[in-house]
């Protein structure tokens, strides 16, 4: 085969290169514009694919190399799949990849779907592709492993490739249509070892095409940065066109497309030369360019109007009948009779088959747009917006084109080439859009939350954004999951509300280009959640800057899996920050991250009063550290939640140092499930009697505790400089003995104590006794009593109930969960109830109450407005008796 009989064919030009068109792939390739794009090699079989996107170049090349099954392109229109295919069979033509294969054979059905309704792989190799001569066709036919079949626009097709409909043909002379021709290829009934390379969109047919398919992505942020370096020949020009659409455009999908890249380009060129304002939205490009293309025509302002209002009609028959294109026919139907040489600049032509050409759009984006121009210049019209885009289902842009066009700012260019928009269509969608997005906004559905800040967005009317998103509007429901596009749109309204609440992010993947999108609302909001999320190195970078520079008091990081080199880079933004709580549960820290929080805590900012690291292995070398910090007059510290950090006693000495040292501001101290032990507490109560320690609240459940902590917690509390209010020593086994030392502590007039904490220890009955004689004695301050999963029974209990229903018992909070109740103490409970001015919450679920007791409960809770909640959760009742527990909305059951 003469290869350079190939390349002089490949390299006469054909056609132009247009603005909606894209430029032509010759002329990329010979400009030396070309790009590797970048793809995902998938398996059909089990759909596995590649952890890592290749160059899309590399991909074919390494498919070929396998046993040559066919290698099938996956990407929508403009994705460069054409482009790609003539580097292809160009670097073969030139000796520089491929020499395996003596013959490249490349059709482009585009082409081909006009050809003869039957024919062969004869008639089809020396007529359609005309660069072999008969005489090599034998040896062609015979070394089918020598073949390489390029197959373009393998969806314009029509016909089934699927073999089982067909008779599939094995002679290289039998007539058949070309779908069947195609499939038997493909399927290995005509050369069979031929090597293939088909390049379709995404079609129902493509599990039929082999089990190579190369997914094409696009452009990805380093292609579009050579392309438009490549483009501009100004390094400044190119740096500010590309940053400027990587802040507005980029974040819709179309910019990973290389025809999309030109047509921007193209545009801003045109722009930047007449020093005219950028767009700011996809609405502004698609109105710059349609601008641009009539400007061009030089038509009247008459004329200019028919063949926008002609374009929408076309739009709109394709878009509800699902064609790509339209025959002569048609298009004279929608009035471009009297247009003929206007349409190049918005429709392609397909002119192979001169008796009956087709008409289609360059670009889904303008097509749409084009519908929406149409339906407010379009002044005959009766539909409503509402009626019209019901009709228009699935269609992308469509809604936010209209919401962008019903503005007077955005209009006006185009009302000056086309004349006025119809009023009262535009007052017809400004009422819809209004009505519609003020109940959407108050609602929990967050996929209609993201229309109608998207459509805000497109709209760019901030007086228009502080309309309609009111005070009333959930805001605070989770935004996680946003595409960018999605993440510009909310900072878009956040910014024009100036403020924000709370910024929930909860479960998202958070990119570096979404978070740099979401900075600005980060820094104007109060509190941001980024609670089980996962966040790449570089959205951290851009979150610690939001923080250095913004408002923000809270932020969760918990469960985000965030580690020790993140922290270090989230650290550089927290010592400028305002922050006063960070939540870093369950963020796998270790010990080496404490340095940083120490430098940060003592350095920093002076507002941080929250540190939860609770859940992450820092151990006691970690906490030690962090010790040294609290020491520092310049740490504000006031709350150190280190619960399940794989504490010992070894580090409780220097804790309890910061917290006489004079300087520490804490005041809680959780350090729950650690094994802190007897000597652990031992050493802490030194501090607790501190004269300089602030200490209010003191977490020990399940710290491996036993009785003999009990008489050293009683001396602690009963110190005249003790400040300690709240008490948790739940779940350890402290046992009757210990517990009826702390009472003793308890009922001394000078004990702060009043949170007490006292789930699972191994309490009696004689404890629940001197635990009523305690609350009723005068003395105690004891608002909160949790003395659950002590299983005492209704007997024990009653001393609770008797001692909440004196009048001197200030309890609020009680909570006997697990404690063996029965229906028995149902009327001493509510006779409590009844008596005390003070209780608001109760806890009785895991008992044994049943449907007996359900009247007198829901009575009691129905006449008592003080009580704020019971909580009756899996006892045993029946669902016969729900409807009367629903009675009550304070009851949870």
């Amino acid at each position: 085969m003469d290869k350079d009989a190939v390349l002089l064919h490949i390299l006469k030009s054909k056609g132009t290169s247009t603005l909606l068109g894209g430029e032509l792939p010759l002329s990329v390739i010979n400009s030396n514009k070309y790009i590797s794009q970048t793809s995902k090699v998938q398996a059909t079989e089990g759909n596995a694919e590649e952890n890592s996107p290749a160059l899309l170049d590399s991909a074919i090349l390494t498919a070929l190399s396998g046993d040559f099954k066919p290698v099938v392109l996956v990407g929508p229109e403009g994705s460069g799949k054409t482009t790609t295919l003539y580097k292809l069979v160009l670097d073969w033509a030139k000796g520089l990849h491929l020499q395996n294969f003596q013959y490249v054979f490349h059709f482009r059905f585009r082409e081909l779907k006009h050809a003869d309704n039957k024919l062969s792989l004869e008639t089809l190799l020396l007529n359609h592709h005309g660069l072999i001569q008969a005489g090599l066709l034998p040896s062609v036919l015979q070394n089918p492993k020598e073949v390489l079949f390029v197959f373009d626009d393998l969806d314009h097709c029509e016909g089934s490739l699927d073999p089982s409909t067909q008779t599939l043909c094995s002679s290289p002379c039998q007539t058949v249509s070309l779908p069947c021709l195609v499939a038997s290829l493909l399927h290995g009934s005509l050369m069979k070892g031929a090597a293939f390379v088909v390049a379709t969109k995404q079609t129902e047919s493509l599990t039929l095409l082999g089990d190579t398919h190369v997914k094409i992505l696009g452009f990805l942020k380093p292609q579009r940065e050579a392309y438009f370096k490549g483009f501009f020949t100004d390094p400044g020009a190119a740096n500010e066109a590309l940053q400027h659409m990587e802040k507005t455009l980029g974040f819709y999908d179309i910019s990973t497309s290389p025809k999309f890249c030109w047509t921007v380009c193209s545009i801003y060129k045109s722009l930047m030369d007449a020093a005219a304002k950028l767009p700011e939205t996809i609405s502004q490009l698609c109105a710059d360019i349609l601008v641009h293309l009539i400007q061009m025509l030089s038509l009247s302002k008459d004329l200019n109007r028919e063949l926008v209002l002609a374009l929408g009609r076309m739009a709109s028959h394709c878009l509800i009948k699902q064609h790509s294109s339209c025959d002569k026919e048609e298009t004279d139907a929608f009035g471009f009779q009297h247009l003929p040489t206007s349409l190049g600049a918005f429709l392609k032509a397909d002119l192979e088959h001169t008796s009956r050409p087709f008409f289609s759009f360059h670009s889904q984006v303008m097509q749409e747009f084009l519908l929406a121009v149409s339906f407010f210049l379009d002044k005959s019209a009766s539909e409503g917006a509402e009626k019209m885009l019901e009709k228009h289902t699935g269609v992308k842009f469509l809604d936010g084109f209209l919401s962008a066009l019903s503005e007077p700012t955005q209009r006006r260019p185009l009302e000056t080439l086309l004349g006025n928009f119809n009023s009262n269509q535009i007052t017809d969608f400004r009422t819809w859009f209004k009505s519609n997005s003020e109940v959407t906004l108050k609602g929990f559905y967050k996929e209609r939350h993201h229309r109608y800040f998207r459509l805000l967005h497109q709209a760019q009317n901030e007086s228009l954004v502080k309309e309609i998103v009111t005070p009333s509007a959930r805001l605070g429901i989770s935004y996680g999951d946003l595409s960018l596009q999605e993440c510009v749109a909310l900072n878009y309204v956040v910014m024009c509300l100036g403020e924000m609440e709370l910024l929930n992010l909860y479960n998202s993947s958070v990119t570096e280009e979404q978070a740099e999108r979401l900075a600005p609302s980060m820094s104007i909001s109060q509190k941001i959640n980024l609670k089980s999320c996962s966040l790449s190195a570089g959205a951290i970078s851009h979150l610690a800057s939001a923080l250095s520079k913004g408002h923000a008091k809270e932020l969760d990081l918990s469960d985000s899996r965030l580690g020790n080199e993140k922290l270090k880079i989230l650290c550089t933004g927290l010592k400028d920050s305002k922050l006063h709580s960070l939540d870093l549960v369950g963020c796998t820290l270790t010990e080496a991250c404490c340095e940083d929080l120490a430098s940060t805590l003592i350095l920093g900012t002076p507002r941080l009063y929250v540190l939860d690291l609770r859940g992450n292995k820092i151990g006691d070398q970690g906490l030690v550290t962090l010790c040294k910090a609290l020491q520092s007059p310049l740490c504000k510290l006031q709350e150190l939640l280190v619960h399940s950090t794989e504490l010992t006693a070894a580090s409780m000495e220097a804790l309890s140092a910061a917290f006489c040292s004079g300087h520490s501001e804490m005041r809680k101290v959780d350090l729950t499930w650690n094994t802190i032990g007897d000597t652990g507490v031992e050493v802490l109560c030194k501090a607790v009697q501190h004269p300089l320690s602030k200490l209010q609240c003191l977490k020990f459940s399940d710290c491996e505790l036993t009785d003999a902590c009990c008489p050293l917690l009683m001396e602690a509390i009963m110190s005249e400089h003790c400040s300690l209010s709240e008490l948790d020593l739940s779940v350890n086994e402290l046992g009757q003995e210990g517990a009826l030392l702390l009472c003793q502590a308890l009922s001394q007039p000078d004990c702060p104590v009043t949170n007490l904490g006292l789930n699972r220890c191994e309490l009696t009955e004689e404890v629940f006794r001197e635990l009523g004689s305690v609350l009723k004695s005068g003395t105690s301050k004891l608002k909160s009593l949790l003395v659950g999963l002590n299983k005492v029974g209704d007997k024990g209990v009653k001393h609770l109930w008797d001692a909440v229903a004196h009048p001197n018992c200030l309890l609020e909070e009680l909570d006997v969960e697990m404690t063996n109740l029965t229906d028995a103490c149902v009327d001493d409970l509510c006779a409590a109830v009844r008596a005390s001015p003070t209780l608001k919450t109760l806890v009785l679920s895991n008992n044994m109450l049943t449907d007996a007791s359900v009247p007198a409960l829901v009575q009691v809770m129905q006449d008592n407005t003080n009580m704020g909640e019971m909580n009756l959760k899996y006892n045993d009742f029946s669902e016969d008796v729900f409807d009367m527990l629903e009675e009550c909305d304070r009851i949870r059951y």
